[in-house]
């Protein structure tokens, strides 16, 4: 176990680098933020709200979860055969495959599902192990989140700064 710890270190220090650290996104307005309390759907549907929640789940070491949804989400926009084929093989050895430092929480019978289906992957290949991930982000880190210093200060400074104005 500590050595899997140790490689999950390891490759979060050099992979996290490579990966951008957030998506392109406007400054959230106080009603936007105010929003993402009363839904966690309203928090995922916001870039701005993603980028936040991401950060958060980064100080609990789950911010996989949230690079596991994007990816999925950028899956399901693809429509050339070849690239659906890449990217879900990407996504497998990142998420799914047992030895990824970067392995998504799943129960055995979605892992059944998506190691049947990743002999012809598709957009949708990774629908249930999304649906599961989110589903987890929701109940767990999500309640969290909301009384997290990280939202309670956004929440503050967007307040102050709409005040201001």
């Amino acid at each position: 176990n500590e050595d899997r710890e140790q490689a999950w270190r390891a490759s979060r220090e050099t992979k996290l680098e490579t990966i951008p650290n957030c998506e392109a996104c406007t400054k959230p307005t106080p009603e936007e933020v105010r929003g993402w309390a009363q839904s966690f759907d309203k928090l995922m549907k916001s870039p701005a709200g993603r980028n936040v929640f991401r950060e958060f789940l980064r100080t609990e070491y789950s911010e996989e979860n949230m690079l596991f949804w994007l990816a999925c989400e950028e899956l399901k926009n693809e429509c050339n055969k070849h690239t659906i084929d890449e990217k879900a093989r990407m996504i497998y050895e990142d998420y799914i495959s047992i030895l990824s430092p970067k392995e998504v929480s799943l129960d055995s019978r979605v892992r059944e599902v998506i190691n049947r289906k990743m002999q012809e992957p598709s957009s949708h290949t990774f629908d249930d192990a999304q649906l599961q991930i989110y589903t987890l982000m929701h109940r767990d880190s999500y309640p969290r989140f909301l009384n997290s210093a990280i939202y309670k200060s956004l929440l503050q400074s967007v307040s102050r700064s709409s005040s201001e104005s």
